[in-house]
């Protein structure tokens, strides 16, 4: 019998309870910086955001000592070739949204696209490239001409006189 390796569900619980807990933290934080006393006129502004940052804290805590406990007898959250599969989608649209403010949003749309045709779809890079660019055309002209709705542009857009 094969065992599936991969994520252990603990190990996520234990993870995902940690950041929830800095995030909290931060804003506890960030909130103490500006203010979240009791001023002359009442609440001050980081009032309610140390309180979220309490509460999400105290439940972090909780959820981390659960997750200790049971950490033995969690079961398999994810294998390692289903956590690839999520990266082939997570990494390029990360990269995507990182490149919208150097590129714009229409040469990264076209890129994206190109890239999920051809390394998800199967498609050649030729068929590929020019959907892409098809796509970015289309939504150029959709938004920017028909719409007059401003996206975010690049150096080709401001080339152009957009």
């Amino acid at each position: 019998m094969s065992m599936e390796r991969g994520l252990r569900t603990g190990a996520v619980e234990i993870g995902t309870s940690l950041a929830f807990a800095l995030a909290g933290a931060a804003a506890i934080w960030d909130s103490r910086r500006i203010g979240a006393g009791w001023g002359a006129e009442g609440p001050q502004s980081g009032t309610f955001p140390f309180w979220i940052g309490l509460f999400l804290v105290a439940a972090s805590i909780g959820t981390l000592v659960q997750a200790v406990r049971a950490r033995e007898e969690s079961g398999l959250f994810v294998t390692w070739d289903q956590l690839r599969l999520v990266a082939s989608v997570l990494v390029p649209t990360t990269i995507f949204v990182a490149a919208i403010p150097i590129t714009g949003i229409y040469l990264a749309s076209a890129a994206l696209v190109a890239w999920f045709m051809h390394r998800l779809g199967g498609f050649g890079w030729g068929r590929s490239v020019a959907a892409g660019l098809a796509t970015a055309l289309v939504t150029f002209l959709v938004f920017e001409i028909w719409f007059l709705v401003a996206l975010p542009k690049g150096p080709i857009e401001t080339a152009l006189g957009y």
